[in-house]
This record gives structure tokens, sequence and C-alpha cells, in this order.
């Protein structure tokens, strides 16, 4: 601890470790505790010496104290504390894990009524009972303590693990459950670190204006996606993983073409229809697009339509149609195109965010920046071989796949890595030669997931952390860094809980894919991946039963037992309410 702290100590023995730490000279106030009574406590091996040495320094000694109600206590309550220290805790003789896991679960939840905001929680463990990777060997799950999940229920995360080092405090004894002269084999002990997450936030229904061609459209976000907007990941001053992953693939891209970045302000919301889809060349079904029914649609006023807007007046008679979150930047290609300054020979970028319907899965997320490349170059160039030698430079160590396919004269590139298949492709589609043209030309697209690229090339394990709201996330990423150095995890060993759920459907009326947004919007994305483990059609009465395996975990908050009941259940409630089952 290099920091001037205040501490505190519970369940101490003899009070060698309290000393240890405060002869340390790091800390700016002590308080040390035991459960004994003082005469139980002083009538330990050195304790009253001890005692005497932390008193001389103006440490507070505590007796009495029970570590499962601090905030209950007279002189505890009154305090908040940057660190709070539990060495080897134990109820007792052969009390077995499970009385271990209750003493643990109390003591994280007392801490939390006492510990700072930027606090952490040490508690120290023996080999073995944690119920981590880091103990050797690891014992099951169930034959822990389940440290993780235990301060989970206060809300806690597992940040950091380290090995006991009991040299560094010179003169500590370990004592045994109430200060017995059997001590605990501290050897191959470990330190665990836990932090504050954040909490659980509800879905919010986010009402949204945006300008569609010549009219306003007012429309209600879908729940399940309110966290992924007014993010502004790519922003000027962002330094998250995706910005720096989209920066350094461009460099990468401009050591062979001149590349023109074009305005992100195309809108998220289109009107659009299914042919539109499959004339653009997205191998999307209806049921993959966020349809949009618009609350109000108004014409934009005078003032909002620019000179390029302004067109003869039976030209400016707009029809509603259908809206729909764009699936992909392929949707505005047509546009950039058409742009007065687009130039053949150059490069143009666009980036942004793009929605799609699709299983819970921890391959693929319903929001995602995608980076459309979109040129007009020369054939000869073999354009699609130099952006594919920019790709394999950039993405050489991350065990990326290439697949080419050859249709006629138009010729794809296909990315796929072991996680996600086909996140990235390249299209070369030959210009029919005119009398203008001095040589034969290619379109060029290119279109690529940022998201899953910034997973493979920062070794972040779950793309719902490029998400998080937690400022230790970004922390870990500086602008400008030429090798990127791997995601370093601030929830270590998050546990994981199934349950499953079964149902009565109608076959003809049932959309998987409204099953998943129901999770989503009832679980508050803390389903990891869902799989259909059973399926019954019932041989006289014509309806089907499904059931379903979620597997509860997340990457960036604290989850515990209880709190993925409590979803269960909201689950439950609100499955009838939105699809037309009935739960068995």
């Amino acid at each position: 601890m290099s920091e001037r702290l205040e501490v505190l100590l519970v369940g101490e023995g003899n009070f060698s470790f309290s000393v240890a730490v405060c002869e340390s000279g790091n800390v700016e106030s002590i308080t040390a505790s035991c459960l004994q009574t003082e005469q139980q406590a002083v009538a330990q091996e050195h304790a009253a010496h001890n005692i005497q040495r932390l008193r001389d320094r103006g440490c507070t000694v505590l007796f009495e104290v029970d570590c499962t109600c601090l905030n209950e206590h007279e002189v505890i309550r009154r305090s908040v504390y940057d660190r709070i220290i539990f060495n080897f805790p134990h109820c007792g003789r052969k009390s077995g894990v499970k009385k271990n896991r209750t003493l643990l679960a109390k003591f994280f939840i007392s801490c939390a009524e006492v510990l700072k905001a930027g606090g952490e929680v040490h508690v120290a463990l023996c080999n073995g009972q944690g119920g981590t990777p880091c103990d050797n060997p690891m014992r099951e799950w169930h034959n822990s303590w389940q440290v993780v999940a235990m301060a989970a229920e206060a809300g806690l995360i597992l940040s950091e693990i380290r090995p006991f080092d009991r040299d560094r405090y010179q003169g500590y004894k370990c004592t045994g459950y109430r200060s017995q002269d059997k001590g605990f084999h501290v050897e191959g002990g470990l330190n665990h670190i836990f932090t504050r997450s954040l909490p659980y936030t509800m879905p919010k229904k986010l009402k949204m204006d945006t300008a569609v061609r010549k009219e306003t459209v007012s429309f209600e976000l879908p729940e399940e996606l309110s966290e992924y907007v007014n993010r502004d990941f790519l922003g000027r001053q962002s330094c998250h993983p995706v910005k720096l992953v989209l920066e350094q693939l461009l460099r990468e891209i401009k050591s062979s073409w001149p590349v023109c970045s074009v305005s992100s302000n195309f809108p998220e919301l289109l009107s659009c229809s299914q042919d539109k889809l499959r004339a653009c060349g997205l191998n999307l079904s209806s049921s993959e697009v966020y349809w949009i029914k618009p609350i109000e649609t108004r014409p934009l006023d005078q003032c909002e339509v620019s000179e390029k807007d302004c067109e003869p007046m039976e030209e400016q008679q707009f029809i509603s149609s259908s809206y729909m979150l764009r699936p992909s930047l392929l949707m505005h290609a047509e546009e950039i195109m058409q742009r007065e300054d687009f130039s053949p020979g150059t490069i143009y970028a666009l980036s942004g965010l793009v929605f799609q319907r699709v299983p819970i899965s921890p391959k693929r997320s319903p929001v995602f920046h995608q980076l459309l490349l979109i040129a007009v170059l020369p054939s000869e160039s073999q354009p699609v071989k130099s952006l594919q030698n920019n790709l394999e430079a950039l993405l050489s160590h991350y065990e990326v796949s290439v697949e080419k396919e050859e249709l006629g004269e138009e010729h794809r590139v296909w990315l796929s890595s072991r996680e996600l298949h086909n996140f990235g492709q390249i299209t070369c589609v030959p210009i029919p030669r005119s009398e203008l043209q001095h040589c034969k030309s290619s379109i060029l697209t290119l279109l690529l997931n940022l998201d899953h690229l910034a997973t493979l090339i920062f070794s972040i394990p779950d793309w719902r952390l490029l998400w998080t709201s937690d400022p230790r996330f970004l922390a870990g990423f500086e602008p400008g860094s030429q090798v990127p150095a791997p995601f370093q995890p601030f929830s270590l060993y998050p546990p994981s809980y199934t349950h499953d759920v079964s149902f009565w459907m109608e076959p003809d009326t049932f959309d998987e894919l409204d099953f998943h947004e129901a999770v989503r919007v009832a679980t508050w994305g803390a389903v990891r991946d869902i799989q259909l483990v059973d399926r019954f059609r019932h041989p006289h009465m014509g309806h089907a039963s499904l059931c379903y395996r979620l597997a509860y975990q997340s990457p960036d908050r604290a989850l515990s037992r209880t709190r993925v009941l409590e979803l269960q259940n909201q689950l439950r409630t609100l499955l009838p309410l939105r699809l037309n089952i009935t739960l068995r």
C-alpha cells in the first residue's frame, strides 16, 4: 500500500498483522478489531504488547466487533474506509463450506455499508478455499467457499488476486479461529481484492427524433437498445478501443491509397423496404431488421431543409413508408457515390452504428460499429489484393482466416475468426467500360465489424465489455499506441449461473427473436448465452413446448445468485405479456 489510507482490520487474533500494517507507514489511520472481549484477546501470546503498540501510535483498537454487522457498531459506522481487511476468516472447528460461505456473504454485505466509493475489501484465504483458477489445486466449485459469488451479493467484484506475502508483514503470526493456538496454513494463501461494481439499471424507453428525407420522425427506441445509443465511441476525443482500431486500420490503408473520411451525420433511422434491402446486396431477412413504428411524423421546418434538399414542391411530397434502424452502412453507399466531391481513385470511409436483430450469443451483438469503405479504382491496380494485404498486415497475429469467392467477374473476400464467421467482406464489381473511361475500373466496397476487430486485437473476452460504463475499462487504453496491449479485466472470474425456462407456444405465431428481445429486457443484459435444449410437439393438440437454457454471467457487474433469481422471475413475468405463450 503506497497511499495514505484509512484502514479497518476485522477478525484480528493477536493484532500482529495490524502492527505490521501500522509500521509500514503508508496508512493515515488504522482501526483494528477482533470478535473477542478485551480480556480474551490480551490472553493471547504477544497480544497485549501488540495492542499497546497500536495505541501508542494513535490507532483505534476495538473488541467484540462482529464483522457481519459492521454498520451497527457505534464507532465503525461513523466512518468510511479505503481498505477493509479480513485475513483467513473461518466459522471455527469443522463448520463446513456452507457456513463459511454464509460468513463471507454477510461480511461483504456489511462491508458495503462502510466502504468508500473507490475502496477495496481484502480477504486472505488458504489455498483452495476461494474457488478461483488461481487456487492450486483448484477445488470443485461446490466444495469451495465461492468467494466471488459471495462478494457479488454485496455488489462487489473480484479485481485482483495476489499471493499472501507473509514475509512482507514482519512479526505477523497467524492464529486460528478465535485466537486458538493452532493457526491456519498460510503458505500458498491468496489475497483476494474486491471493489464495487456499477449497479444494474433497467433498460429505458427512449423517445428519439430523427430527420428522414423531408420529415422529422418521432419514435420510441426498442428498450433493449437503449444502452447502445448516444455513446460517441468514435468521437474526436474518444480513446475507446473501437476508435483506436479504426484509426489504426485507416493508417494502414492510407499507406496504399488516398482515404477521405465521410462525415457520419447519416441518420440511423431509414425509410426503406425489404426490396431495397435486397437491392443493396444485404442478405438479411425481414425478421433480422429493427422495424420502427413512428409515434409521429411531421414535415421538416423550412430552416431545417438545406439547399441540397430544396426541390420543386411536387418532388417534396414524401409518403411515409416503413422505417428501420439501419442494419448496414451499405445502405448509404449510393448516397456517398452521388456526392459532388466523390472522385475515382480515392477511398471514402464511413463509420457508425448499425442494428441487427440477432439471438443472444457470446459471438454477436444487436448493435455494433461498422466501417464502410467505398471507391472506384482502376482494375489493373488489383484493389482487392491491395486491401486484403492491408488487412492481413493488421490481423496477421489474430488467427483471422480469409476466404475468396469469385462470381463471374465479381470478386469477394470474407474475413472470419474462430469466434465470428464473416465479420468482414471485400467486394469488387467491374464497371462496364464506356468511351469516357481511359482504363477499366471497379467499384470496391469493404464492410467490417469494428467491435469484433477490437475484441480480437485487444484480447477483450466479452463484446459486452465494449459497452460498459465502468471507467476502469477505458483506463486501460491509450490513444496513439502502435502496439496494442492486451486488455486487463477489472472483474476476474465472474460467476455463472444457469436457469431453464419452458413454455407452450403456437408454432405459427412464435418468433424466436422476439423471445431473445424479451430476455434482453427482463434480465438487463445479464444473459450471456441461450441454448434450445428441448422441443416437444403435442401429437393431438398441435401446440409445441420449448425449453431454453439461459447462461447468466456479467463481465463488468457483480452478479449474485440472489440477483439472478430476481431477473429470472422478471423474465417469467414478462414473457406471457410480450409473447403468445403459456409458461410451464
